[in-house]
């Protein structure tokens, strides 16, 4: 253990040992709420090159169970209040400690995450860097999109209608709630002219960074939207969605992450516990007509959702494919494939 402190761009310093493997990081500082789920949190593309903050006091009491969101750790480095070296879990392989090291990622420990998070509440979310022994570190590229994106297309058969899937930085469980209602899924990379395929339907998933740096897909879901077939978006591939609709986005003070967000589905009134993790939001009052605001956020009553308000066009800002978290809206899924029938 070293003595290592995170300092914040605004100034502010929180002391704290690095663990895991020894390296300075730097990147935006985000938190999550979550009370579990750590693995699936740091092998989630959307964390590509963010420092993430856990405000659950005990990290890793679980260990590290072998399947992910993805095939490595994303996130830039990790912070906690207490880092467990021992852990208990019948699938477990490997302690959380153990695994950061392997993928060399260092993690702040010792921290007070609950005064981090407040600082991050009040000041909105900043970038920091993890800094020990007189180390430096620049800042991360802008544009992560591109480096969590696959670079070749994939298909995994299923059955007769096929669906494609625009990788911007796609959870692995998204591919499987598609595979598991019989689709073949055509995963594509983000700026792939996937209107060349032969498909029924499109989703467009979730990924990292602000939605207006990925022109080549916005043009690519505008085309998409002229020709009609079906198309879903998830989180960053709702904002996509939304912006290829002539629909705005904006970024979020200290943005929604965690599997404990209420959102009210508008209509019915209904609340579903959600799952998420993003940092900008779409804008409903920039909305066109033929589109309807869908689900709410009943926190800060931030846009959760739209659909079309005749054709089969939906997306949401939440992840309803629930890695981790509840199920409650695993049930869109159903829609989407409702809407290609």
């Amino acid at each position: 253990m070293t003595d290592a402190k995170l300092t914040l761009e605004d100034g502010a310093e929180f002391p704290g040992r690095l663990l895991g493997f020894p390296r300075a990081a730097a990147g935006e500082v985000v938190f999550n709420t979550g009370m579990v789920g750590y693995t699936e949190a740091l092998t989630d593309p959307s964390y590509r090159g963010q420092i993430l903050a856990l405000t659950f006091p005990l990290v890793g009491n679980y260990g590290v169970p072998p399947e992910f969101e993805s095939a490595r750790i994303q996130a830039e480095a990790l912070i906690v209040s207490e880092l467990a070296a021992e852990y208990s879990h019948a699938a477990a392989q490997k302690s959380l400690p153990q695994w950061l090291e392997e993928e060399r990622i260092p993690c702040l420990a010792g921290v007070d995450t609950r005064a981090l998070t407040k600082h991050l509440r009040t000041r909105g979310t900043v970038r920091g860097r993890i800094l020990f022994e007189n180390q430096n570190v620049d800042w991360p590229a802008e544009l992560p999109v591109p480096a969590v994106s696959i670079k070749e297309r994939i298909v995994y058969p299923g059955g007769p209608r096929r669906v494609v899937v625009v990788d911007c930085g796609a959870k692995e469980s998204i591919v499987e709630e598609l595979r598991r209602r019989a689709l073949t899924v055509v995963r594509v990379p983000w700026d792939h002219d996937f209107l060349a395929e032969d498909f029924d339907a499109v989703l467009v998933s979730n990924g990292p960074g602000d939605p207006q740096d990925c022109t080549a897909t916005i043009r690519n879901l505008q085309r998409a939207i002229a020709l009609g077939r079906p198309i879903m978006g998830i989180c960053l591939g709702h904002q996509l969605l939304a912006l290829a609709a002539g629909a705005q986005t904006y970024k979020l003070k200290f943005g929604h992450r965690g599997h404990n967000q209420p959102c009210i589905e508008l209509g019915t009134g209904r609340c579903f516990i959600t799952s998420q993790n993003h940092g900008y939001a779409v804008d409903p009052a920039s909305l066109p007509h033929d589109w309807l605001p869908w689900f709410t956020n009943a926190n800060d009553g931030s846009n959760e959702g739209m659909r079309h308000r005749s054709r089969p066009f939906l997306s949401v800002q939440f992840h309803p494919e629930a890695a981790p978290g509840p199920v409650d809206c695993a049930h869109l899924f159903d829609r989407f494939v409702e809407m290609i029938e």
